[in-house]
């Protein structure tokens, strides 16, 4: 695959853990466990084939709603997952990215991510973005905040600027194309600002059956389309 035309953004909306737990007879949580697994073996499958960044919907703003086990675990799994994924991450120099609200995120959670960010932020082959605790709403609310608390005169403010008030960083990027598992075709508040020009792919596997033959699959329906970014 010609470097010049696959992806270099990819975003992952990570669904139907729980559905691919039910089908099999598992508990929930074993459906989380192994939707982190994947993402490990997918995030690595696309680096390996040319995309610089991976960004993946791990826990949204609203999940807060869902049971207080559930959340927990989520929790103990995101922490599990930087720790388990930091080493990997050194050695094949990928930059860790946490991307959303730190507001009632617990001190462990918080320190993961502060470990993964500092230990990997002079990376730069490979990008990873986790969107935790992140709604797409939010991330722009946020944004005007700081502009104002930064008070940037209205006069200043362009696409560019805003771009640079959002979480993470300018390196993230726009993103090139959006992978929704599970068959649900929405966004749900997937990168609301970086998603305006994305092409869109829904698969209606569950995500942890999704394997390097869908990564295959996702880069080659990437080739085949025309980007017209309103042309």
């Amino acid at each position: 695959m010609s470097e010049t035309i696959i992806p270099r953004h990819v975003g992952l909306i990570l669904d139907g853990n729980r559905r691919w737990a039910k089908d099999r007879g598992l508990p929930t949580l074993e459906g989380h466990r192994k939707g982190a697994d994947n993402l490990r073996e997918i995030a690595e499958d696309f680096f390996n084939k040319g995309v610089s960044v991976v960004s993946a919907y791990v826990f949204s703003t609203e999940n807060w709603k869902r049971s207080e086990k559930e959340v927990g675990y989520l929790m103990k799994l995101t922490t599990k997952f930087l720790d388990d994924f930091l080493k990997d991450a050194i050695e094949n120099d990928v930059r860790i990215v946490v991307m959303g609200s730190r507001q009632n995120l617990s001190d462990s959670v918080l320190k993961a991510i502060e470990k993964a960010e500092k230990e990997t932020l002079q990376n730069e082959k490979h990008t990873l973005a986790l969107c935790l605790n992140y709604g797409g709403r939010q991330e722009i609310i946020d944004a005007v905040k700081f502009i104002i608390d930064g008070n940037i005169d209205s006069d200043c403010i362009d696409e560019p600027t805003f771009h640079q008030y959002l979480y993470g960083d300018n390196t993230i990027g726009d993103v090139d194309i959006v992978v929704r598992t599970s068959g649900e075709q929405r966004l749900s508040g997937f990168m609301t600002w970086r998603t305006v020009y994305s092409e869109l792919m829904f698969i209606d596997k569950h995500w942890p059956d999704f394997d390097e033959t869908d990564v295959d699959a996702v880069l080659e329906e990437y080739i085949s389309r025309q980007r017209r970014f309103g042309s």
